[in-house]
């Protein structure tokens, strides 16, 4: 049975595959612009109406490279059995909902979505292989 866990942010995903009795760790980045919203101006007048900066483009392109994170992930993982997502912000709910989305049947194999904050590879390799147990 391969189990498999994964450590998700926007930046990047460890990925530990747990599959007899071996262990394998790989890494994926993300690839996803980092936006910092610049711009506006005011008017020339006081108090005048301001110019304000659509950040739906922004936004459009981040939630753009978010997919493709996903499918490549989703390619990576595959051949899993069963899924366990950890992660500290709201990024693993994200991937969740896109396998949801996209994926069904990759989906069906997902155990859990637990918070789990940084952690170094080793204490993120004992943590799945104590989640499994």
């Amino acid at each position: 049975m391969r189990k498999v866990g994964i450590w998700i942010d926007k930046e990047k995903a460890y990925i530990v595959t747990l599959y007899k009795e071996s262990e394998k760790f790989s890494t994926l980045k993300s690839e996803l612009e980092s936006f910092n919203v610049k711009g506006g101006s005011r008017s020339k007048t006081r108090w005048g109406p301001q110019d304000v900066v659509q950040d739906s483009r922004y936004l459009e392109r981040e939630k753009h490279q978010l997919r493709v994170f996903f499918k490549n992930l989703a390619a990576i993982i595959n051949k899993a059995d069963v899924i366990s997502v950890f992660g500290p912000g709201e990024v693993k709910n994200k991937f969740r909902k896109e396998l949801s989305e996209q994926y069904p049947l990759l989906a069906a194999k997902i155990k859990t979505v637990q918070v789990a904050d940084s952690m170094t590879d080793n204490q993120l390799i004992a943590l799945v292989k104590d989640h499994y147990k």
